[in-house]
């Protein structure tokens, strides 16, 4: 019995360790990045210094083709890296490069992603004890199906926080714009709520840009 729980408790951790982790290795890795010249340091640095956010590393990931709009920070708390897709770099306003790496800033002072990563490995955790008979059915996926709803109202509240933050800092109004051009760029409708969207753990772009224009925290 203790070797099974032993082998849960490697899974769940290698699991968390994936979560975290993963997209560093994968962003930084897999991807097409540079380093950014002088010049492109310099104005990130100067965009950075109004927000929430202080990278460790930044690196310029290349792309190709239109609308590659792409900017956010991975890694763990204490070891943060600022990817900037060159397309953004490029063709967005000042502002809106300012919204965005102040939404990114918020997101990392409330561990948004910690969060997630904390989230999904439990419910993970619950399912492989299910299964590995630790827990019987009954009680398993009801443990699974609270934390999931638990997870996803939480998370939706930590994501307000985090644009809470960004919008203290440079402007709600400046955040809402940001998000409407990238969702522009891209060539899609920022998404509203509905009770489908009540099931995920970040609440709709849509939802968060009115949130921003209403003036709630």
């Amino acid at each position: 019995m203790f070797g099974s729980l032993g082998y849960v408790v490697f899974v769940a951790l290698a699991f968390l360790l994936a979560t975290t982790l993963g997209p560093l290795y994968v962003n930084v890795r897999l991807r097409r990045t540079r380093e950014p010249t002088d010049t492109e340091q310099s104005r990130l640095e100067h965009y950075c210094e109004t927000t929430s956010l202080s990278p460790d590393r930044t690196y310029v990931v290349e792309t190709v083709g239109e609308a590659s709009v792409d900017v956010k920070a991975v890694g763990i708390p204490g070891y943060r890296v600022l990817l900037v897709t060159d397309y953004a770099l490029e063709s967005l306003d000042d502002e809106v490069l300012i919204g965005l790496l102040a939404a990114e800033g918020g997101r990392t002072v409330t561990y948004y992603a910690e969060f997630r990563a904390v989230a999904v490995t439990v419910v993970i955790t619950l399912l492989v004890l299910t299964f590995a008979g630790f827990l019987s059915f009954d009680v398993g996926f009801l443990l699974i199906g609270v934390g999931a709803l638990v997870a996803f109202a939480a998370g939706r509240r930590i994501q307000y926080r985090a644009d809470a933050i960004a919008a203290r800092q440079v402007g709600a109004e400046l955040v809402a714009d940001a998000f409407q051009a990238v969702a522009d760029v891209r060539g899609v409708e920022p998404k509203t709520g509905s009770w489908r969207t009540l099931f995920e753990i970040q609440p709709p772009l849509g939802d968060r840009i009115a949130r921003l224009r209403g003036g709630q925290s």
